[in-house]
């Protein structure tokens, strides 16, 4: 924490005389200055952090995806001076946030709420806009208390959803980046300037609004008045006004690829975890939808039929049972390997008082999950059945 301080205090003094007015790397006028220096050097400790606390969704596939669409999106004379790499969290919340290194980082629930790769483009865009423009150091020089700023951020956290262990990991400057967000005025920048960032790449500007129905739909669903990372940006309606505006003066210019089809073959994977991810909090909608998409790309994995029934078992309530055991069973006839939809019927069997029944099913269950967590407490049931 002395070192954090002692960073912050070496920020704020080197940035006393300096302007917060920083041309974008892709100016001639580009300068690398001090104290941006140091900020990139803290961001670059904070990364190695985020990499050794398994916190980072393993896809190679996914990774050089996501990185193929920030190469068509990096302006041509940006590339030398930062190199973008998109990373991805293994968080179930609508999230996304940016070092000043160029360092991206995706939460897999964004991933699974979006519906097609210029979507896609567009987050990545609006987040590379914020390394490109200087955002984090232009606010740091802004601010002239970033200490205090800091502890008002720390003490958001213990209230905000989905952020866990995440606030450890990421330290002062990815806390700040992922929670609060950027001052209104450098959204605004970063969402204008990105959408041109998509439009020259190709893609359908008409998808970028649609970011902000996704955010808007996880308010609904968590009760939110603003999503947490969202907190000190321009509201959600203002935002999507923006891009409206900006596809009026397009007119019939407005156009380009979509990619759905690929992207929902990329990111099948990640729907199916944070699917997982979303059940294990008891986020049953969220859970739903993502199987629902998985099942739509691969639907002979038992994992979301699995899912989909378990939904239905623990609601319980009219027709529900009956629901879960049909999904329960064609979970196991598309693919015997996978070992929970046994358990899912050893259950229901048991609730049913088919005591032989359930009995075979739980040690299917055993015999395919030997290692199983819940190993003893399938086991308690066994002994119940004879």
């Amino acid at each position: 924490m002395i070192r954090i301080i002692f960073a912050l205090v070496l920020l704020a003094s080197l940035s006393g005389c300096a302007t917060t007015s920083l041309p974008p790397v892709t100016s001639k006028d580009f300068v690398f200055e001090e104290d941006e220096k140091r900020l990139w050097n803290r961001s670059e400790e904070e990364e190695q952090l985020i990499a050794r606390s398994g916190m980072l969704y393993q896809d190679r596939e996914l990774d050089a995806y996501l990185n193929g669409i920030a190469r068509k999106l990096q302006p041509p004379e940006a590339y030398q001076r930062i190199p973008f790499q998109i990373h991805v969290l293994k968080n179930p919340y609508c999230n996304a946030f940016a070092y000043p290194n160029g360092q991206i980082y995706v939460h897999t629930g964004f991933l699974a709420r979006m519906d097609n790769e210029a979507q896609l483009a567009t987050l990545l865009a609006h987040e590379m806009t914020h390394a490109t423009h200087r955002h984090q150091v232009r606010e740091f020089r802004g601010m002239l208390n970033k200490s205090a700023m800091f502890a008002s951020t720390r003490s958001l956290i213990g209230d905000l959803p989905g952020v866990g262990d995440l606030t450890t990991v990421l330290g002062e400057i990815g806390t700040k980046a992922s929670i609060s967000g950027h001052s209104r005025d450098l959204e605004t920048e970063a969402d204008m300037a990105g959408i041109d960032l998509v439009v020259k790449a190709g893609y359908d500007p008409r998808e970028a609004p649609k970011l902000f129905q996704h955010l808007k739909d996880e308010m609904e669903e968590d009760d939110q008045k603003e999503p947490f990372f969202f907190a000190s940006h321009p509201r959600l309606k203002e935002r999507s006004e923006n891009y409206d505006d900006y596809l009026k003066e397009l007119g019939n210019r407005a156009g380009g690829v979509t990619n759905a089809e690929t992207f929902r073959k990329k990111v099948a994977g990640v729907l199916i975890d944070n699917a997982l991810m979303d059940f294990r909090a008891g986020r049953f909608p969220r859970t739903q939808r993502s199987a629902e998409k998985y099942l739509a790309i691969r639907p002979k994995d038992g994992r979301g039929y699995y899912l989909l029934g378990e939904i239905a078992r623990q609601k319980g309530e009219n027709g529900d049972l009956a629901k879960a055991k049909k999904l329960f069973q064609k979970s196991v006839a598309v693919d015997p390997s996978y070992p929970d939809a046994y358990k899912g019927l050893g259950l229901l069997y048991f609730k049913e008082g088919k005591k032989s029944q359930a009995e075979k099913a739980f040690r299917s269950y055993l015999a395919k999950a030997p290692r199983a967590a819940d190993r003893s407490y399938i086991e308690d049931y066994l002994a119940q059945c004879k």
